[in-house]
């Protein structure tokens, strides 16, 4: 089942936003986690709102050596009004309540509570936060959208070996999914940037959301 989505009205929304996001894209391994735990700012984790593994409605690779097996880098594998009804909830009450999503399971392992505590500022990432911006721009709850780059090997690499490091899949399942996801590099960067996303370095976005931060 897909996460509830909250029914809302959007000119309330907008009279009482009380924080807004830094939506945080880019290829898978390319330090979106990292860079959102570092600013110390609240995480809206995105990747959380996959569909489970046994949804019918997955798409599936149709060519090539996976075909057959869910195409999880397909926006259609991830439940978007449920992300973004998060994001505007945060934004508006300053409290939600976000799946936990379990890689190794395929699937939800229970529920969490983002509370912002009180900051005016907080971070949504994950593979498909550009498609996020749109929604958030015309809900009045955006303050930037970038998306990270990184050299394709060095993003290969390190998603690669976080990927075994976590058991996430099989390591040959891995290997081909993470050489298919190399190649795909600019064009996912393309993706978001045509979605609305800043393209910047890791440096470049840590300084953003620090100016955004002390500005209040």
């Amino acid at each position: 089942m897909p996460p509830p989505v909250p029914a809302r009205d959007p000119a309330r929304d907008l009279a009482r936003v009380l924080a807004r996001v830094v939506v945080l894209a880019g290829p898978s391994g390319v330090g979106k986690s990292r860079l959102a735990r570092h600013t110390g700012l609240p995480i809206l984790r995105l990747d959380d709102f996959y569909r489970s593994g046994d949804d019918p409605a997955l798409p599936r690779i149709d060519h090539g050596a996976n075909a057959g097996l869910v195409d999880w880098d397909d926006p259609r594998s991830w439940h978007h009004d449920a992300a973004v009804a998060a994001i505007c909830e945060l934004a508006t009450t300053g409290r939600t309540v976000a799946p936990v999503y379990d890689i190794a399971r395929n699937g939800p392992s229970g529920s969490h509570v983002v509370d912002l505590d009180g900051a005016r500022l907080f971070v949504a990432e994950g593979i498909f936060a550009q498609e996020v911006v749109a929604a958030c721009r015309t809900s009045g709850v955006l303050s930037a959208a970038l998306c990270l780059r990184q050299l394709p090997l060095v993003t290969f690499w390190r998603r690669l070996t976080r990927d075994l490091r976590e058991h996430r899949k099989p390591p040959l399942v891995l290997l081909r999914r993470g050489w298919a996801l190399m190649r795909a590099q600019r064009r996912v960067i393309a993706d978001a940037a045509a979605h609305g996303c800043e393209v910047v370095t890791v440096a470049e976005a840590a300084e953003r959301i620090r100016a955004l931060s002390a500005a209040g």
